[in-house]
């Protein structure tokens, strides 16, 4: 996304009025440094609580064009990180909430000598995933791969601090019933994570 991108869509498709038009959250310097820094890893995130990479690289668009209009109380980087991958999280939610779609499981990875043990791996642990409730997959997510603490996840959820502990303990336990449905082990994240 861009810096010219952003400044030609049309206030009025958007929902904007005159007034709201020229506000920007963020210098475009500020917003090239903080896309460089934040769009990878929002887009991972998406991604993989989506499952569908074409909608991930759509709803980052979105929310970057949403941070850009929001007017934040703090100029702080961790602020600002967390109230976009909040928004993020949000536009997500929006989307199956509008589709009421179930995730489509992976297609089943051809079992020939040339695909490595990894690779099946991999597959494997992305189909479980997709089992999961999105909220599952969002707070493991955070917690494990982004390495956020559980104030950090609660800021990009909307959840309370408090709650995080006991959810992510609930959803770690429907992984690993999960995993050993499949004759898994929680290893088996460990290493499709490296």
């Amino acid at each position: 996304m861009t810096w010219e991108l952003i400044q030609s869509l049309n206030p009025a498709e958007a929902g904007l009025d005159q007034a709201e038009e020229a506000h920007f959250a963020m210098s475009e310097q500020e917003f090239r440094i903080f896309y460089a820094q934040t769009a990878r890893p929002l887009w991972a995130y998406l991604r993989r609580l989506c499952g569908d990479a074409s909608l991930a690289e759509d709803l980052l668009q979105e929310a970057f064009y949403r941070f850009l209009r929001a007017k934040l109380p703090s100029n702080d980087d961790a602020y600002q990180r967390n109230y976009l991958f909040r928004i993020g999280t949000n536009l997500a939610r929006d989307h199956f909430r509008k589709t009421k779609r179930q995730a489509e499981p992976l297609p089943d990875t051809p079992s020939n000598e040339q695909v490595g043990y990894d690779v099946r791996l991999r597959s494997d642990v992305e189909r479980i995933l997709q089992k999961l409730k999105p909220r599952d997959r969002t707070l493991l997510w955070l917690a494990y791969v982004d390495e956020a603490s559980h104030r950090e996840i609660a800021q990009v959820t909307g959840l309370r601090e408090i709650s995080i502990r006991p959810m992510l303990f609930r959803a770690r336990r429907r992984l690993a019933g999960l995993l050993r449905k499949q004759g898994l082990g929680l290893d088996a994240l460990e290493r499709v994570r490296s």
